[in-house]
């Protein structure tokens, strides 16, 4: 039996994913599944740079507009659910490929995640009513009270992060951090990590020119088809939020567009430190382009 692979390709935002993936899905014809967890969206399109139609229908595509904004999906189910697709994707091909900037998928379908309790409807209320309140600085005040020791590590500046310790806590009774144990799950396929960095000035002006094109292909009449579910969480995502407080009166379009384009420098800036903490990656510019001998058997 030959051995099975998993090429992960990652990097920040607009570092060039997509493109290389697409190069390796067309040589080997292999599928790629996306990790990108705004992508699953199928009421999100423009701002979360899905690939064009005729690229999702020439080489197969999982993970895009798989679900609705109004469905309640995890990390620990696209654990589940790519396991699943692999498991049979494997009985007839050798390699498959994922790419994607959004690290704890990454991280949950290459070396597992732990178990978190289910959280009830009340604890999940109950957080929602006091983010509504009191903002991500109430988050931060439960947080510390309830579990100093994961609040001293997490990223204080990410509000999804807060709001799903806090729940366990309010839930379970005991910290976050207790179910954190950091075990790894062995998988029965070789993983192969790539990942792309560019220097920085280069990839925030692929970020600012990337902006410029969602807002000339209507990224602003996305939103604002959206804008009346804005209290969803997959809609707490960069390049809409902003829209929501212009939509609203408290900013203007061209500072809209401005923070849009800020955010997301900051959001390329987070997820390379995550890609530096986690994984054994191969780094290179896509430029570059190594892999033009590699093969997989």
């Amino acid at each position: 039996m030959s051995e099975k692979h998993l090429l992960v390709i990652g990097g920040a935002t607009a570092s060039g994913k997509s493109d290389v993936a697409l190069m390796f899905a067309r040589r080997f014809g292999a599928p790629i599944l996306s990790a990108d967890s705004r992508q699953f969206y199928r009421e999100m399109t423009i701002g979360t740079a899905k690939p064009p139609a005729e690229v999702l229908a020439e080489v197969p595509h999982h993970f895009i507009n798989s679900l609705s904004i109004h469905d309640s999906y995890s990390v620990g189910r696209y654990e589940q659910d790519a396991l699943a697709l692999l498991a049979d994707h494997y009985r007839e091909r050798d390699l498959a490929i994922v790419a994607g900037g959004s690290g704890l998928f990454i991280q949950a379908l290459c070396t597992g995640m732990d178990r978190f309790p289910d959280i009830s409807a009340d604890t999940r209320q109950w957080v929602a009513d006091g983010e509504a309140t009191g903002g991500i600085e109430w988050l931060r005040t439960q947080l510390a009270a309830l579990d100093p020791a994961y609040y001293a590590a997490v990223d204080r500046h990410n509000p999804a992060r807060l709001r799903r310790a806090l729940e366990v806590c309010r839930e379970t009774g005991k910290p976050y951090s207790a179910f954190r144990s950091g075990r790894r799950t062995e998988r029965p396929f070789s993983i192969h990590y790539l990942l792309l960095q560019r220097p920085r000035a280069e990839l925030y002006a692929r970020i600012d020119a990337r902006v410029d094109a969602m807002v000339e292909a209507g990224l602003e009449a996305e939103a604002r088809a959206l804008y009346l579910h804005r209290h969803l969480p997959a809609l707490h995502t960069v390049g809409y939020e902003e829209w929501f407080d212009h939509f609203d009166g408290r900013e203007t379009r061209a500072e809209t567009i401005r923070k849009i384009k800020q955010h997301t420098r900051n959001y390329a800036k987070r997820q390379d430190t995550w890609f530096r903490k986690y994984g054994a990656w191969q780094v290179f510019h896509p430029d570059e382009k190594p892999w033009e001998g590699w093969v997989f058997r």
